[in-house]
């Protein structure tokens, strides 16, 4: 019998858990949500969802004593990801109300979009937008999506990474081009939400189960 690929879904009372946990149920793993820390230092993948603000997160992650496991379980080599606020977080700092640390995983800062533009643009900035490619997406979560690919965001912030080597994909909105996906090593990041974003969400969750078949 075939073994079903596994993933832990952090818990930290952000509102998207239910639904990421669910496209990964959709893809065939065995999905696993908890906030315990020693149920995710044992995870073969961990996912960090959210949905929010910066600092809320953290803060939750904070009350949890989550913090110090997610740092130590990035340093294990297992794949890990982060989706939308859980991509944000994965960086060192962010802006929204306030300067607050993150979890200092990437390097970089994550800044309003408000500002950057010098169009009227709507904010927060919400709807499907294409991938465009600022690495190479062969052996990467973005394998494999084909020539067009589009992708469903909602935010008002977004990493600026300190170097360019992190980025994966970057996105168009209006004249800025914003951070779409990253990684760093095992530690990958998407600003879209993969669970909204139909087939190629779907593959781009597959892709991450495939990361660590060999574990």
């Amino acid at each position: 019998m075939t073994t079903k690929p596994s993933v832990t879904v952090v818990d930290y009372g952000r509102g998207n858990l239910l639904s990421v946990a669910r496209a990964f149920e959709r893809v065939g793993a065995e999905v696993t949500v908890t906030d315990d820390a020693e149920a995710i230092a044992a995870a073969v993948r961990l996912v960090i969802p959210g949905v929010g603000a910066f600092a809320d997160a953290m803060g939750e992650l904070s009350r949890r004593n989550l913090i110090d496991p997610l740092k130590a379980y990035a340093e294990t080599g297992r794949p890990m990801l982060g989706v939308c606020v859980g991509m944000q977080i994965l960086f060192d700092s962010g802006e929204e109300f306030g300067e607050f640390a993150g979890l200092g995983l990437m390097p970089g800062r994550v800044t309003p979009i408000a500002g950057r533009s010098s169009m009227r643009l709507k904010i927060p900035h919400i709807g499907w937008n294409r991938l465009l490619p600022a690495n190479e997406w062969d052996h990467t979560i973005l394998a494999g999506l084909g020539d067009d690919p589009y992708c469903y965001f909602v935010h008002s912030f977004a990493a600026v990474p300190e170097s360019d080597d992190v980025l994966l994909s970057q996105m168009a909105y209006g004249d800025l081009c914003l951070t779409a996906a990253v990684r760093r090593e095992n530690i990958w990041g998407c600003q879209f939400h993969p669970e909204k974003s139909g087939e190629t969400g779907l593959k781009i969750i597959s892709n991450f189960l495939e990361l660590a078949l060999a574990l």
